[in-house]
């Protein structure tokens, strides 16, 4: 592989720095977190992207909320959360229907609560992520499709339990994305949020994704990746960050002793892309903008984690 020394430096910087940003807030240390104006300017994911604001909703609110549900029942919740992956879609949910388990689900009754959202001009889903949008099921709304996928897997199949017979992240992604609506950069998404839970514990360091904002930034990191896939470029970055945090001086400050996953570097290709928009504007892609500024939250995030992790929380 030929690396664009410079860009490949950046990666490093921007995990750093991003990191850091986090580690401030968090602290309650008062604004502005970093130097860098492009960081200041602009929303950029979190290097670790269990930190993001979804990832902590749906690990306190749909996995880790207290209750205990059946392995079937806590899939089947984290599947729903994700394809619309947003809170307030989730919460219009509960207020109707009291719980989200297997047996409170009903197409027809869930259709009607989210199709009355939309014709009030409620968004339901994240923006953050494009979910495939055809009509692989016939409906004309994109929320029907996605609930006749779920009671295609969970009641016509029962997709449940294959998954939770999978011994590895790889053979339950192959599962998944072998349905329609589900292409690769999701199945990759629902693999890493099913194996926050406890019903399953796959490892983390096997297998990877690259999405096309990560292909993007690897592209410009590197003039040429040589026999090296995407994925293998990603695990590269993972076995290789301690070296090159040191090469570069840079003390970054893990979760718990918890090193950035395959899953972060993965993200961080991604967040990369976007910060050399306005970095480094020579570097062409197909995107030449960063669509979000940053804009305060007023509600402050109580982090929590995975319990097998075994990262304290202060």
């Amino acid at each position: 592989m030929d690396k664009r020394q410079e860009i490949y430096d950046l990666y490093w910087y921007f995990a750093y720095e991003r990191q850091n940003i986090f580690l401030k807030k968090k602290q309650g240390l008062p604004a502005p977190w970093t130097d860098n104006p492009i960081l200041r300017e602009y929303k950029f994911c979190n290097s670790y992207r269990v930190n993001d604001r979804v990832s902590q909703y749906l690990l306190k609110n749909v996995i880790y909320n207290g209750q205990t549900y059946s392995s079937e029942d806590m899939l089947f919740r984290i599947i729903l959360f994700k394809l619309f992956n947003k809170e307030s879609t989730w919460e219009l949910l509960l207020q109707n229907f009291g719980d989200i388990t297997l047996k409170t689900f009903d197409l027809k009754k869930y259709s009607k609560i989210l199709t009355k959202a939309i014709d009030n001009n409620i968004s339901i889903y994240n923006d953050a992520y494009i979910s495939c949008a055809t009509k692989a099921f016939g409906y004309n709304h994109k929320h029907d499709n996605h609930l006749a996928l779920l009671n295609k897997m969970f009641i016509d199949d029962k997709i449940q339990n294959q998954i939770i017979k999978c011994h590895t992240m790889e053979n339950a992604f192959n599962i998944l994305k072998s349905y329609p609506l589900i292409g690769n950069f999701m199945a990759y998404q629902l693999v890493t949020d099913i194996n926050y839970s406890n019903i399953v514990n796959w490892s983390e360091h096997e297998f990877t994704v690259a999405g096309p904002g990560a292909i993007r930034g690897i592209k410009k990191c590197f003039k040429n990746k040589g026999k090296m896939t995407n994925e293998d470029i990603i695990k590269y970055m993972y076995n290789h960050q301690d070296e090159e945090f040191k090469r570069l001086h840079l003390d970054f400050q893990r979760i718990g002793n918890r090193p950035l996953q395959l899953i972060d570097c993965q993200n961080i290709f991604c967040e990369l892309d976007k910060y050399l928009r306005k970095a480094v504007p020579s570097l062409k892609s197909n995107r030449t903008h960063i669509k979000k500024k940053y804009t305060p939250k007023k509600e402050k995030i109580n982090y929590i984690y995975p319990p097998k992790w075994h990262i304290k929380t202060n």
